[in-house]
């Protein structure tokens, strides 16, 4: 609670204690036997006081508003209702009404004191990503660090970051090893080991060693300026629930007013009563229709819901998305990055009969000891042993074949069969799926290597939480070879695959399925890459993987997946469904229990007591119940 908030909380204790005494007074008769005949108006002078105590605020708002020509607002309603049940002390024959006009200012200001409550609660996921923003960059000049904005270190610096502090700006590590701290990025609890040549991103807190980064992005451009921007910005994009409701009240609010008016008015003129009895209808007509539960509860459900998965490293960038969200039941999917890691790895080494799985990559890893090819890579990096040049040479690059070199004297060939059949080797194929490098010394084949494109440890449970919670389809588009595709495709349980696809063609794909879709469905496409940006925006829904994803994507897209964890759209899945259900859930029951009060109102058997729970008490329930969207259960 801030300090506004308290202030606002002491003024509403002393005013309801206030209150408290003086009804005891009134009720029990004290004041009678004191004052006498004049009992009542003392009555009104002293609820009076709690009442301006605790409404000054509102009676000032509603002035304004009034001077501004937008007087149909809450504060207009409660202003009336309360105002006009203290005027009934001006009718001699009936009771009167002091204390319930203070009561409905009194309990309307808890109300809203617990709506600002709840408000500044639900922002709090969303609220503590703006401490990520790192206040400074340590930079070494003239051999001592010294701290400058993050905005004056350029792209290629190398800045330095102690245990304790926050990664300023995305880059690489080139010296040091440490453990970072995801949390606040990614809702990852377990640290990320992190050394030499290891990518790193803004806003995650070294935890052990010093680091020593050079720069990749502009601090503009690093991943945590685009958190914060998308943050910023996501309370903009409203869904059409919200925006119903926003306009619903725009005319409900004076209707209800033009209503409570005639309620008041007619019938005495018509003869059909005492104006004191139908002018207390009217007020408490007033008092029940005032629209804040559904004004506050439906933006602070979206609200909840968009914190609520920030808290697991899902960023939602308005409440329309997380809407659309709900009513996904078709995801399609690239490969390379979002399914799959993204990079290349040995997957296998088959070595023929008699002959050391060990020797095969290591005359395989020499011959390739001079390529930048990633296949060349994967190869180097799964030999466990130390590559000496200086038993390589006659190296020779065949393009799209393969590479031949002389290793000890022996001639080594290693690419795929169109090498080995044009320099008349035996090879043989392999049952696995993948790139094959067959590898051949001296004429003679030692054995096949499989790389592939390793599938990430959380695919085949993504796709599987998906089908749980209701989506029909999930399809993979991938522009990779189709036996690879439909290997990926059979092991994660994937509905359809796609191979072989342009860019182009991927965005016609999507075109085919939207076409499908079932009216009031909707269509999600998870991407990572560049050439996913076009797919992203065409989609319903866009989903980018964040930490790895181009920049391209990750605008693009409607939802970001900070730690690139596919398994996280199941469940953001569920939060947008958890939270369309409880916000219908309030708009059902505010406006359901506000019709009945309304109706006995008219026909005046509710009294402004329970018009203030059909009010203040209508409007609590409902924000309790939206703020069960911020709670997300991560086991599941």
């Amino acid at each position: 609670m801030n300090k506004k908030q308290r202030r606002w909380r002491n003024r509403i204790i002393v005013a309801i204690t206030l209150f408290a005494a003086i009804m005891v007074a009134d009720k029990t008769g004290l004041l009678a036997q004191a004052f006498g005949g004049m009992a009542t108006y003392v009555a009104f002078a002293l609820y009076l006081v709690p009442f301006l105590i605790s409404g000054y605020d509102v009676l000032a708002k509603a002035a304004r508003n009034i001077r501004r020509g937008e007087a149909f607002d809450e504060a207009f309603l409660m202003t009336v209702a309360t105002i006009g049940a203290f005027a009934t002390v001006l009718f001699p024959d009936t009771e009167s009404q002091a204390a319930e006009g203070c009561a409905v200012m009194l309990f309307y200001q808890v109300g809203e004191l617990f709506q600002s409550y709840a408000v500044g609660k639900s922002r709090k996921s969303i609220s503590a990503m703006m401490d990520i923003a790192p206040d400074y960059a340590n930079v070494e000049r003239e051999g001592e660090l010294v701290e400058v904005d993050p905005d004056e270190v350029a792209v290629g610096d190398v800045i330095v970051v102690k245990p304790g502090e926050r990664v300023p700006i995305d880059g690489v590590v080139v010296e040091g090893v440490s453990q970072l701290d995801t949390a606040a990025l990614t809702g990852e609890s377990v640290p990320r080991h992190v050394e030499a040549g290891t990518s790193v991103i803004s806003g995650c807190i070294n935890m052990t060693g010093m680091l020593h980064v050079r720069t990749t992005k502009p601090f503009g451009e690093s991943t945590v300026s685009r958190i914060l921007e998308l943050v910023e910005n996501a309370s903009e994009k409203k869904a059409r629930t919200e925006n119903f409701i926003t306009r619903f009240a725009r005319v409900y609010t004076p209707i209800v007013v033009f209503a409570a008016l005639a309620l008041a008015v007619i019938p005495p003129l018509l003869g059909m009563g005492p104006w004191t009895d139908w002018v207390m209808r009217g007020l408490t007509f007033l008092v029940v229709s005032c629209p804040c539960a559904l004004v506050i509860s439906v933006p602070l459900s979206f609200f909840g819901g968009i914190g609520g998965a920030s808290r697991i490293g899902v960023l939602v960038k308005g409440s329309n998305y997380l809407e659309m969200l709900a009513k996904v039941d078709t995801v399609v999917f690239d490969k390379t990055g979002t399914l799959t890691s993204g990079t290349f790895n040995v997957v296998a080494v088959h070595p023929e009969a008699g002959v050391d799985p060990d020797y095969v990559l290591s005359y395989a890893a020499h011959a390739e000891a001079f390529s930048d090819h990633p296949i060349a890579v994967s190869v180097r990096a799964a030999y466990s042993g130390r590559i000496d040049q200086s038993r390589i040479a006659d190296v020779r690059e065949e393009s799209g074949h393969g590479v031949t070199a002389r290793v000890d004297e022996h001639v080594v060939m290693v690419g795929n069969d169109k090498l080995m059949a044009e320099h008349g080797a035996r090879w043989h194929e392999c049952d696995l799926t993948g790139t094959i490098l067959h590898v051949s010394v001296d004429g003679s084949y030692a054995g096949h290597i499989v790389i592939a494109d390793v599938v990430k440890d959380d695919a085949a449970q993504a796709i599987a939480s998906l089908h749980a919670t209701g989506v029909k389809r999930c399809v993979m588009l991938t522009g990779d070879r189709r036996d690879v595709a439909q290997a990926v495709g059979r092991r994660l349980g994937l509905d359809e695959v796609h191979a072989q696809l342009l860019p182009e063609d991927k965005v016609v794909e999507v075109e085919r399925l939207l076409a499908n879709e079932a009216e009031g469905h909707r269509l999600a496409f998870v991407g990572d890459g560049i050439n996913d940006a076009p797919v992203l925006m065409r989609a319903d829904v866009g989903i980018a993987m964040g930490a790895m994803g181009s920049d391209a994507a990750i605008e693009a897209a409607d939802v970001v997946l900070m730690d690139d964890h596919p398994s996280k759209i199941a469940l953001a899945m569920r939060v947008a469904r958890r939270t369309m259900r409880i916000v219908w859930q309030n708009i059902v029951f505010a406006i359901g229990v506000k019709v009945i009060i309304l109706a006995l109102a008219a026909v005046g058997v509710a009294n402004m007591w329970l018009a203030v729970f059909g009010d203040v008490g209508v409007a609590i329930i409902a924000i309790l119940n939206a703020m069960r969207c911020m709670r997300v259960k991560r086991d599941q």
